[in-house]
């Protein structure tokens, strides 16, 4: 009997897990967890908290929106509705800049028009099969790419599809 209670040792000196170990562990864990879990608790929910926000603001600043308007971009076509949204608050501000030609004003219709066509493929592709959905998706975000440059040219921070380094923008 001895002989075995030490060969058990030896085991558990290696690491190893036998049944006398994990009742050993048990009634620690019942002796001490009730002591341990409510210190314990509120570090883990906080470290919790600050892993999720930071979590959040990196996925913001990646979409390039805000952390509150964080819910409304959420899905796989998440990143396009944000893109969408940003060319669209672009498009507000061709309208509203000072020198605005009808030209301006044309591109702004026809841009607007394109974007609202945009945002309805992107949710009509969030229930489609993921071949056909991605499919979709560049074909968005290729025509995302269209209006973005016209929306620099008009802004004058774009040209001939190279960006004007330099010119004081």
């Amino acid at each position: 009997m001895a002989r075995k209670k030490a060969a058990q040792a030896a085991l558990a000196a290696q690491g190893r897990f036998t049944p006398a170990n994990a009742k050993r562990a048990l009634a620690l864990v019942k002796v001490l967890g009730p002591a341990v879990v409510p210190v314990v608790a509120p570090f883990v929910m906080q470290g919790a908290a600050a892993a999720r926000e930071r979590l959040d603001r990196r996925r913001a600043r990646r979409l390039g929106v805000a952390v509150d308007d964080l819910g409304q971009y959420t899905g796989r076509g998440g990143a396009l509705h944000a893109r969408i949204s940003g060319a669209a608050v672009g498009i507000s501000e061709v309208r509203t800049k000072a020198e605005t030609t009808p030209a301006d004003i044309a591109l702004a219709d026809e841009s607007e028009s394109t974007l609202r066509k945009l945002a309805a493929a992107v949710r009509a592709a969030e229930r489609m099969p993921a071949a056909r959905r991605k499919a979709a998706h560049r074909a968005v975000s290729r025509e995302l790419d269209r209006i973005e440059e016209q929306l620099l040219a008009t802004l004058g921070v774009w040209h001939n599809n190279i960006p004007n380094a330099g010119q004081g923008v």
